[in-house]
């Protein structure tokens, strides 16, 4: 027996490493994907009040604050038993679509593009942003720009594009101003161009590479996401929705308070990540996906009509049920970036957004709360439970990575199975392994980025753990 590991995985937001057992014949065993930092975050936050959370949890993530500050202001809205004003859950809603597009364009033009673009066995010290922006100014550009567009929702509102303050449990702090309004509202067709333009890139790369993409990383599971009370598609409210691999409703409009009821974890040994699970059919035939493939799989339809078009095309794939392949994350996440622009839109021309009632104020009227949001990479929940003075006695954060790594490890070993072989082992074979990952752009830390080349070392070992070979890539050895 031998065993490969890719230690760092690339181009993913945070640390981890893919380590593959091949066995006697060549062929690979078993795949694992180890996240292999702990945090303890849920630990450290016991003891501190629970109106604190939304301005503490976003420090989770440089990616994606937003939905854990609303997550967080959720938990404590139900603690308060408090309803936010209109112009606050507007707001807050307006700056939580902006997050989903400053992420998910990231994702698709800074860390997936160059797969694409550049190929999946190009020279790995250009085959990143930098190289992408040489061979692809334009792309790169607008990859950038559309990215910037949804800090800027931030700034304009809070004052900060990362670790947005101002969410807070009872509403927002501060308003939208008419300035920051229209000077929003004068960006919206540019970024929907650009959303326009890398779905165009998307089709081309599928349509020339049609076989490789039906066979690069296809197998059933469920699916969960939150929708609106008609089954619309959903990521700053709604009820918990579960569908099974061929669609078929598991359950429907389920209170994301009660998630327990309906969702289990099991720790593993090789990494901090759980397997979570739906409960009722256990952890072998319960794993589920989360994020923008499980989300547009729950869906019954879009809200806009330009991202309506895009998810008959999508859900079209199927034949109708639901879409598996997971390199089609990459096209879910492109149209929800589309449905995010039509709707911040609809929201900045909606007049009582800038409305100066933005809070409602309350204190602690229950012990236990639960508060549910999309985040670009799937359904989070923050669960808090506090003593009579309002300080957390016990934290459980539910993250969308965490929901995915049972099929995240699933993906790895189907592209792993289909292009490692033995001793000959590819920079492009194992590329397209760490590209298995990329689909879901998993977040494991708060996010670090290497800008160029990340170091890469593969190790073979026999059955004994004796190594046998080694391979190193920006390491300058």
């Amino acid at each position: 027996m031998r065993k490969i590991t890719i230690n760092p995985v690339t181009r993913i937001e945070g640390h981890a490493k893919i380590t593959l057992q091949l066995d006697e014949v060549g062929e690979v065993a078993t795949a694992r994907f180890h996240v292999n930092e702990f945090r303890g975050f849920e630990k450290f936050c016991e003891g501190r009040l629970f109106t604190e959370m939304p301005n503490i949890t976003p420090r989770i993530c440089g990616i994606c604050p937003v939905s854990h500050a609303v997550a967080s202001a959720k938990a404590g809205e139900m603690i308060m038993k408090v309803t936010p004003p209109v112009a606050g859950e507007l707001v807050r809603r307006l700056i939580h679509l902006g997050q989903h597009i400053s992420s998910h364009a990231l994702s698709f033009f800074h860390l997936s593009c160059p797969d694409l673009l550049l190929g999946w066995g190009g020279d790995p010290a250009r085959r990143n942003i930098v190289g992408l922006a040489a061979a692809h100014p334009d792309v790169a550009r607008r990859g950038i720009r559309l990215r910037q567009f949804g800090q800027e929702i931030s700034e304009r509102i809070t004052g900060k594009k990362i670790h947005a303050i101002g969410i807070v449990a009872g509403g927002m702090l501060q308003p939208l101003t008419e300035e920051a309004r229209e000077a929003l509202r004068a960006w919206v067709p540019e970024a929907r161009e650009t959303v326009r333009l890398g779905l165009e890139l998307l089709a081309r790369h599928c349509a020339e590479h049609a076989d490789e993409v039906r066979d690069f990383d296809r197998f059933e599971t469920l699916y969960l996401g939150t929708v609106g009370p008609e089954g619309e598609h959903e990521l700053y409210d709604g009820r918990l929705r579960f569908v099974d691999a061929r669609g078929g409703m598991l359950a429907d409009q389920l209170d994301p308070a009660r998630y327990l009821d309906w969702i289990a974890e099991q720790p593993v040994e090789w990494s901090y990540l759980k397997y979570p699970y739906y409960r009722p059919l256990g952890p072998e035939r319960g794993v589920y996906r989360v994020g923008p493939l499980a989300r547009l799989n729950v869906a019954s339809r879009m809200k806009t009509p330009l991202a309506q078009a895009e998810f008959e095309r999508f859900r079209a794939l199927a034949e109708g049920g639901p879409v598996h392949g997971s390199f089609r994350y990459h096209q879910a996440r492109l149209i929800e970036t589309l449905g995010c622009v039509e709707e911040i839109e609809l929201l900045l021309d909606d007049p009582r957004i800038t409305s100066d009632e933005t809070q409602a104020q309350a204190r602690r009227n229950q012990a236990e709360g639960v508060g549910c949001s999309e985040s670009p990479r799937g359904t989070l929940f923050h669960h808090y439970v506090t003593d009579a003075g309002g300080l957390l006695t016990g934290v459980n954060l539910l993250i969308a990575t965490g929901q995915n790594n049972p099929a995240m490890n699933r993906s790895i070993l189907d592209v792993a199975r289909r292009h490692v072989r033995g001793n000959d082992i590819s920079e492009e074979a194992l590329n397209r392994v760490e590209g298995a990952i990329r689909c879901y752009d998993p977040c494991l830390s708060c996010s670090t980025h290497a800008v160029g080349s990340m170091p890469l070392v593969i190790e073979l070992r026999n059955a004994r753990g004796d190594l046998t070979g080694c391979w190193a890539r920006g390491t300058g050895g």
